[in-house]
């Protein structure tokens, strides 16, 4: 079986939590002491129904508030596929949570309340999710029992959506009404919506094609460690370790390890399980190589005639997560792939409005939660490919020098 990760997004208290737990539930993905501590737990808070929330709102101060802060992954599968989900938090205060959350995602579903209809958090999460290039998206117009499961209510906020979509790079998008207290159009096809001919949630969930979103062209391997075993039957191994960010490495294939441009022929792939014949996103393993060549953490294996470019400037989208603003000439950390250097921020050249996407050119500095392009100057090159190419070379961290926090996201646009 493949394996599907999706995080939810959308604005407070739309119901993400509650559709995580019903799709636990009705999937009987949760054990019986699980429930049943979600049902002392219920019945502790006064509730007179058990609140699925509470399967992924561990956090105390998550369940006396009723929200999520943190981002809660939870893991289940069914006969068709695996799962893994990123329950994220609506709440502006933790945009940036969000962010982490959807960054790994090949799907994301934004909540929308069906009274409430598309808020701005709800366009700032489907921005961001198509920001970070997740490929496939889906709109839930959750609490439809609360509107009278109306077939008006559900068009007039899928078309406001698709309007709104059409501004952005959506790639894949489908629209579901759903209840997720109930559980109408989760697993199965609610008769209170005979109005709507769509799959429920979870079929679409265990059929999408997602194979074909991964990089298989461009060979990225960044290394992370070197594998040098000193036991008496290992003398001679020497082995780079690190996940395939993207593209196709096999034995015999011949490689460039950036930045020093030695060329070099892979001998063996090795796993926790064995060798391998060939290895592909996202496995984790071990790489040979024929000579003996310089090579540590940060370095990069790549194909001769397809390599990423060796970039000092780097254009990029920043989601910034901190309440101090980003300035022009603040000195950061850039963490990119395995590779960390020193950078200067050049120029902010707009600020995004995620309402309108109106590009604000006056704008100074990005705070907390705002989205803008942004210029910025390493130390020593970084092996960049575009995001939109490429998610793993093309995405980076930013950390505070002082701290050592993480205080934004960035995507590739270009690098020289």
């Amino acid at each position: 079986m493949d394996l599907l990760r999706f995080a939810t997004a959308g604005s407070v208290d739309d119901g993400k939590s509650t559709l995580i737990g019903r799709l636990l539930f009705d999937s009987k993905s949760i054990f019986t002491d699980q429930l049943e501590a979600v049902e002392a737990a219920s019945q502790a808070k006064g509730d007179d129904y058990v609140n699925l929330a509470l399967l992924t709102d561990g956090l105390r101060a998550e369940r006396e508030q009723g929200i999520t802060i943190d981002v809660a992954y939870r893991y289940f599968a069914t006969p068709r596929r695996k799962f893994i989900i990123a329950d994220t938090p609506g709440h502006i205060q933790y945009t940036r949570n969000m962010v982490t959350g959807a960054s790994t995602a090949d799907l994301a579903i934004v909540l929308v309340d069906a009274r409430k209809g598309l808020v701005e958090q709800s366009r700032r999460h489907a921005f961001i999710a198509t920001l970070l290039r997740v490929p496939h998206l889906v709109l839930a117009v959750n609490k439809m029992d609360l509107v009278d499961y109306s077939a008006e209510v559900y068009e007039r906020i899928r078309d406001e959506f698709v309007g709104f979509a059409a501004k952005l790079s959506v790639p894949d998008l489908v629209v579901i009404p759903i209840s997720a207290l109930h559980g109408d159009n989760i697993v199965t096809r609610s008769a209170n919506t005979p109005w709507y001919d769509g799959p429920s949630l979870l079929h679409h969930l265990e059929n999408l094609h997602v194979a074909s979103d991964r990089n298989l062209i461009d060979a990225r391997f960044p290394v992370q460690y070197v594998i040098r075993p000193q036991s008496s039957q290992h003398l001679d191994y020497r082995g780079y370790a690190g996940t395939v960010a993207s593209g196709v490495l096999k034995p015999g294939d011949e490689v460039m390890v950036l930045p020093s441009g030695f060329t070099t022929t892979i001998t063996a792939i090795d796993t926790a399980d064995g060798p391998v014949a060939e290895a592909f996103p996202p496995m984790s393993v071990t790489v040979r190589l024929a000579d003996e060549i310089d090579i540590s953490r940060g370095d990069m294996l790549c194909r001769p005639h397809n390599a990423p470019t060796p970039a000092q400037n780097i254009d990029a989208m920043v989601c910034w997560m901190t309440e101090r603003p980003l300035q022009p000439r603040q000195r950061i950390v850039v963490k990119h792939t395995t590779r960390s250097a020193r950078a200067m921020v050049k120029d902010i050249q707009y600020r995004l409005d995620v309402n309108t996407l109106h590009r604000d050119e006056a704008a100074g500095q990005l705070g907390l939660n705002d989205v803008g392009r942004v210029q910025l100057r390493t130390m020593q090159p970084l092996m960049v490919d575009p995001y939109q190419r490429n998610r793993a070379t093309g995405g980076f961290i930013l950390v505070d020098e002082a701290t050592n926090t993480t205080v934004g996201a960035g995507m590739i646009t270009s690098g020289s």
